[in-house]
């Protein structure tokens, strides 16, 4: 049966404020959901009802382990079954659970334990963390599944924290944003086209990334089916997976799309459950987002988040591509979204400024660290994102970068964002990031790195100026050019731009110091 002719399920957004907690939701869940799957991964697949159970058991393990309301449960676990029990079972106790991103370094790691001094680690490796508190290995936990038991009922509101999400260190160690249940059903309320009855979305996020633990009331409520494909990431993989398993909903970068669309035999009618998809981490040149709306009939969209509030802005389907692909859309639902200049006044559209915002969406605060949460707020309780970016006259937001990319080309600033954007549209360019490189006499210029869409025919560097310089201001358009296989990425799924400064140090361009109004040197 077609995941769009399933009947609308008995509990959705408008009734969230009924749950006075997420386990008196958690337990609703597993009755009216039933049997429909929870999560999906290769090689088994778990209901609500089982999800439910198999986290009431394990609570009850993780308080007799002395777990109760306040203490915080770190998750150093893959994505997938386990981890999302142990984040049911956490919150059914009152507790708090924070996730280590697998791919983090033992420095970010350490970081991470530290801030969150947990009471109790789920870990999967095999080398167990040192850290003076009880530690459950994954093999010890999955006996705990069938066991019958209770937890204790515990005395939790909707203002009591459920989740730490840690940020991805690229300025600093990483800072622990938390979230109570309000938190969680505003987003469940914002999701506005991302969530529809009984969604089968497929996910290649981090379960420890705000992308999922910003989402439990979202996934509760409206009954979603989460699908985490096989890994390694392929384009016939991606495309077995949202055909066998009727996804509603699919996530993935403009490259692993663009391969998705070069599968041979692609039609209307291949993928017949898939309603939208989501651009994740880097724009999509208009031609992709035309080609995959005529090719498969799939709009994609794009949304603007971040780890301090998951939700932000969004695009429509019914945007034109020009939308899509230079903008991250209007505030959803429930926030509040200005660009202001370094005194907070508001700025009118078209000038670039600091991206504030405020809604229920957003972090309470840096996990017990009440000078950060203060230097994140200003004085109207905003929170300062570090984003530059510019409202167009239809009030979509269009981002610049952030203020710590900005560089200086010869006394004119330069927003590293706004020229990915206009290269990455060029059609000899998959991918494309560009930093700034200190240089005599101009003070910095603007290298870019950029990922062939054909290696056997790379863009040249006069190329790619001839058509930035088409698109924006002469003094924005390159002045180096590195081809890279990929794009390096953080743990986010982020340009991580560190790296690519890293590389610029290992191999740094040619000393000639272009003129500051240099149009084709």
């Amino acid at each position: 049966m077609s995941a769009r002719s399933s009947a609308v399920p008995a509990i959705a957004p408008p009734l969230q404020d009924t749950f006075a907690n997420t386990r008196e939701l958690l337990e609703a869940a597993a009755e009216l959901h039933g049997e429909r799957d929870a999560y999906v991964e290769p090689g088994s697949r778990v209901s609500f009802a089982q999800w439910v159970s198999r986290a009431r058991s394990v609570a009850a393990h993780f308080a007799a382990l002395g777990v109760g309301r306040g203490d915080v449960v770190t998750l150093m676990l893959p994505s997938g079954v386990d981890y999302a029990t142990c984040y049911a079972a956490a919150a059914m106790l009152g507790a708090v659970t924070a996730g280590v991103n697998g791919r983090l370094g033992p420095t970010e790691t350490g970081a991470i334990l530290r801030v969150s001094a947990p009471a109790l680690i789920v870990h999967a490796s095999n080398q167990p963390p040192e850290c003076g508190v009880p530690v459950v290995d994954l093999r010890l936990l999955r006996t705990w599944y069938s066991d019958p038991g209770e937890p204790p009922v515990v005395d939790v509101d909707r203002s009591d924290p459920v989740a730490i999400i840690f940020t991805s260190g690229t300025t600093g160690l990483p800072k622990g944003a938390w979230f109570d249940a309000d938190n969680l059903a505003a987003s469940a309320q914002a999701a506005g086209i991302m969530s529809a009855p009984y969604d089968r979305r497929m996910t290649s996020t981090p379960f420890s990334h705000a992308g999922y633990m910003s989402k439990l009331w979202d996934q509760l409520l409206w009954g979603t089916a989460l699908i985490i494909p096989p890994a390694p990431w392929t384009a016939a993989g991606m495309a077995r997976t949202l055909a066998d398993e009727h996804v509603t909903v699919g996530g993935g970068v403009p490259t692993q799309w663009a391969k998705l669309l070069e599968l041979p035999g692609l039609d209307r009618g291949s993928f017949p459950d898939l309603r939208v998809g989501v651009v994740a981490t880097a724009p999509a040149s208009p031609e992709l987002v035309e080609r995959t709306t005529e090719l498969i009939g799939v709009p994609l969209v794009v949304r603007y988040a971040m780890t301090e509030s998951p939700t932000v802005c969004g695009t429509d389907p019914a945007d034109p591509p020009e939308v899509q692909t230079r903008t991250v859309g209007r505030p959803q639902n429930g926030m509040t979204v200005q660009v202001v200049d370094d005194e907070g006044a508001v700025l009118p559209p078209g000038q670039v400024g600091r991206v504030r915002i405020k809604g229920d969406c957003v972090m309470r605060g840096y996990w017990r660290d009440a000078e950060l949460t203060a230097a994140a707020f200003d004085s109207e309780g905003y929170l300062l994102t570090g984003d530059l970016g510019t409202f167009t006259p239809e009030g979509n937001l269009r981002l610049a970068g952030r203020s710590g990319d900005m560089y200086i080309r010869g006394g004119f600033n330069v927003h590293p964002v706004e020229v990915e954007q206009a290269i990455a549209r060029h059609p000899l360019v998959l991918d494309a990031a560009v930093v700034g490189h200190g240089a005599p006499v101009i003070g910095e210029i603007g290298v870019v790195f950029v990922v062939p869409a054909d290696p056997h025919r790379p863009p040249t560097l006069d190329e790619l100026r001839e058509w930035t310089t088409s698109l924006l201001a002469d003094y924005k358009s390159p002045d180096h050019l590195v081809l890279v296989d990929t794009i390096p990425q953080t743990a986010m799924a982020k340009t991580d731009r560190t790296r690519l400064r890293d590389l610029l140090v290992e191999n740094p361009p040619p000393s000639r110091t272009p003129p500051a109004n240099a149009r084709n040197t």
